[in-house]
Order: structure tokens, then sequence, then C-alpha cells
């Protein structure tokens, strides 16, 4: 009998000290039903996807066993939830299983989210309906298929049981995958008790898990402070120039890997609006779309405040390193942005004149309310030759405003040292033609949570998974929404 290849655990996190996390079973559910398994991620992993889809596997995903060298735990942090301080969070119906190295040579933490009650819960029944499980699985797999640093989704299962929000609603378990689940609230966290030694061993554990270079630096966490900040940079740039809308950047939702994580309330942009929120919860606007670069820093203030007794003895010292780091966060996110947004346009990199030429299109689009994914598909389009590949004239043409902006942007173009066909290739692999649009999300959640039928979210996971690819048989994917179909509120989801 062949064995099939099971998760391999080599656990780290479980070494430091008790007060980092709380030793947590998954409770088990009645009668669990795999939705999917993703064979990419499992290959990737080096899990058996025969195995995930046995019975065996069944019941590990659903919480109903433990694998062998799996040490189940929930882990502790604090955060600023839209803005204010609250010093007790942890993972409430996430339980992290313990960490696997896949077959690239790096390590991911597996966690079961929706996994029944932990220390944190706060009251909660410690589970998740299964709407938000498939919204996390469809969008963080987008994300991955667009080049985003982010959290995965390994597999989707249905509790057989109801959970009680508002209406009884089907429960369902997400299996998430990443780099590690730290977030900037975990360091919060060993602060906001007074623990600067836990935060010590924090960092020397983030330092030889995602950043072994700081080690070697003269001062190792201003270092490590440095390429959090730089990782973040990156990451929310990112996220602006696909119209991502995170729509909860609480300090426990930003990983300090640089990686994508909490896909409740997150949208992307239909027409362009740089003041677009999507949240229900956010009713002031904090997380808007315009105002993410700035809160991403304001998020890594407090990191670097928590790090300051570690930065250097003399305080002013520590206060002056810190705040020198902080302050290149703005010139690392505008570099990154800059450059995110030439590449789009067919430009080789930034200059002032792309700079200028993006502000002007991003308000020609405001005023037109034009589309934001598709006005750069279609302009990826009449960027060259027109060879090879099939176009999305028929559901998206540009509004009429651009022509004069064209004609400067073509200027632009004429300078570069590439060939027509080479920037229509630039274009077209930057500027997807599918996105997962909040009214696709709401239609295959609607279809699955009302009538158990689960064939449109394979098909909407499929779809995404070959962003770049505009095929017209697959239009409705990538036609934006009626004025009858828009969702304007998206929903936490626990």
């Amino acid at each position: 009998m062949i064995q099939l290849a099971s998760p391999r655990f080599d656990n780290s996190y479980v070494t430091l000290p008790e007060q980092f996390y709380a030793h947590q079973k998954p409770t088990p559910v009645s009668a669990p039903q795999l939705i999917r398994v993703n064979h990419a991620l499992a290959a990737q992993l080096g899990i058996s996807t025969e195995w995930l889809a046995s019975a065996q596997g069944l019941q590990i995903l659903a919480g109903n066993d433990i694998a062998p060298g799996s040490e189940p735990i929930a882990t502790a942090y604090a955060g600023h939830q839209f803005g204010g301080w609250n010093p007790r969070l942890g993972d409430g119906r996430a339980v992290l299983l313990g960490e696997i190295i896949g077959t690239d040579g790096k390590r991911y933490d597996l966690q079961l989210k929706g996994a029944g009650r932990t220390p944190f819960a706060r009251g909660g029944d410690g589970r998740s309906p299964l709407g938000p499980v498939l919204r996390e699985y469809v969008v963080s797999e987008a994300m991955a298929a667009l080049g985003v640093p982010t959290s995965r989704s390994l597999a989707a299962v249905a509790t057989g049981e109801q959970v009680m929000r508002d209406t009884p609603q089907p429960g369902g378990i997400l299996t998430r995958v990443s780099s590690s689940h730290i977030r900037i609230g975990t360091f919060q966290y060993f602060d906001g008790i007074g623990d600067v030694e836990g935060v010590r061993a924090l960092a020397d554990h983030v330092i030889a898990r995602h950043y072994p270079e700081s080690a070697k630096a003269a001062r190792p966490y201003v270092a490590l402070l440095q390429s959090v900040i730089a990782k973040q940079a990156e990451l929310i740039a990112q996220w602006q120039q696909l119209g991502f809308i995170h729509g909860v950047m609480n300090t426990d939702n930003m990983l300090v890997s640089g990686e994508t994580i909490d896909y409740g309330p997150c949208a992307f942009m239909d027409e362009y609006d740089a003041n677009t929120v999507f949240s229900s919860i956010d009713r002031g606007g904090r997380y808007a779309y315009a105002n993410q670069p700035a809160i991403g820093q304001w998020n890594l203030a407090w990191l670097a405040r928590v790090l300051l007794p570690l930065l250097d003895p003399d305080e002013d010292v520590a206060i002056e390193a810190a705040q020198q780091v902080i302050d290149g966060y703005v010139t690392l996110y505008h570099s990154a942005y800059n450059d995110l947004m030439a590449q789009k346009l067919g430009l080789n990199r930034s200059s002032e004149a792309s700079v200028i030429l993006i502000a002007e299109l991003l308000e020609l689009m405001a005023a037109a309310q034009a589309d934001y994914t598709l006005t750069f598909r279609r302009l990826a389009e009449t960027a060259g030759p027109h060879e090879g590949f099939e176009s999305v004239a028929d559901i998206f043409e540009l509004p009429d405003n651009l022509a004069l902006w064209a004609e400067k942007w073509r200027a632009l173009l004429a300078r570069e040292d590439t060939t027509a066909v080479q920037r229509q290739e630039q274009m077209l692999a930057l500027n997807p033609a599918f996105i997962a649009r909040n009214h696709l999300v709401e239609e295959v959640i609607r279809k699955a949570v009302d009538e158990n039928d689960l064939r449109p979210f394979h098909r909407l996971v499929e779809r995404l998974s070959a962003p770049y690819d505009f095929q017209l048989a697959d239009t409705h994917y990538a036609r934006p929404p009626t004025a009858e179909q828009r969702v304007l509120n998206t929903f936490c989801g626990t």
C-alpha cells in the first residue's frame, strides 16, 4: 500500500515562552464535507491532494482529528482597531495546527479558521459562516494569481452545522497558509503587558524566520524594522495599483512577513474613486482606498514604538533611529507605487513626467467614473499592434475625456527604448482583465449558501487563477456590475 503524504510538521512558535499562545485543539464538527482542495498549493507544501481528500484528511481539515506532529495552539496578540486600542485579541476562532517546510524550502503556517472557541474568543462561538470562508478562498487565491504577497487557502470545508448570526447560516472552516501569522499586534500584545523580554524573544524569532540578514547588521533590531517597513511599503503599493481595498487595516491585520491577510470586508474598486469605502463598519472612511498608504505608516509607527527598548539603551537615540526609519516609509512607498504605475502604462520606470501623467489619468478616470481595471486593460490593448489576444472592447471602451491625455501618453512611450510589441506585452502582463469583483463573489456565495450550489464558486476560482488571460467566452467574469448588481457594503465575516 502506498503511503500518502500528510503534512510533516516542524513547529518553532511553540518553542517560545508560554505567554505567546494557548494550547488549543479544534472543536469537532458533526458532518464535515470537503468543498475544495488547492492542488497547486498542496504540491508546493509537499502534501498529497489524495490525502487531503481522504477520510483522514477531511477529519483533520474539519478539526475532528489531529495530524501526527501537529501541536495546535491559539496565538496571543493585541491591536489598534479603527484607531482604538484593544489589549487582548488573539486567535478567537483560529487554531494554528503547526508549521511545515514546503518543497521550496520555506516555512509555512497551517491554520484552521473557524475551528471553535479559544481562550481569546471573547464570548464568540469561534465558528465561521460558510460565506466568509468562500470569500476568503476566492479573494486570497485571486490575489496570489495577481502576484500579490498573501495568505493562501489550502482547503474549504462545510461543517454540516449551523452558525447563528443575524440568521442561521451554514458553517465552514478554511485551512489558511501563510509564512507566519505574526502581526504588528503580536508585538503590541507584549508591549501592552510590559514584557520587554517577550518583545525581544518575538523579534529574535521574526529575524530568524523572516529576515535572517538582519541578524548580521550592526543594529539587528533597526535592520528588522527597516525590513518590515520595506515589505509593507511594497505590499500596499501593489494593493493601490490594483485598486484593492483591504477594508480593515487594523494593526492586528498586518503581518510582519509582508503578506496580505484577513479578507473580510475587502473589495476591488469598480469605477475609480479614491475615496471608495466598502466596509460596513468603516463609517468614517478611515480605511478608504486613498488612506491606505498613510494608515500603513501609522501602523508601522506602532511597531517602531514597541521596538524602542531594543533599538538602543538610550531612549533619545532609539527614538531618533526609529523616526528615521519610519520617515523612510514614504519614499519607499512612492518609489514602489510610481514604478508599478509607470510599468502598467508600458514605461520602464517612473519619472517626473510619468508621475504627472498618472495623476492626470486618475483624475480623468474619476471624472468619467471609468472602471479602474478595464481602463488599464484597454490601454494595454491600444498600446501595440493588436495581435495574439482577445479584446475587452466589446464590454468596455476608453472614455472620451482620455483622448488628449492619450496623445501625451503615446509621446512619452515613443521615448522608450522598447518596441510597441514589447510595451504591449508588458502591459498585458501587468493589467488584469479579471479581478475578484465584489458582485461576482457575492453571487457565488449566495448560490452556495441559499441553493447549496457550489459550481459557480469553483468556476470563479478557476477563472481568477489566470487573471491576465482574457477570453471572450469568459466575458461575464470581466464585465463591471450593472446598477442592480453593485455591492456597496462588505462585512467582516465574524
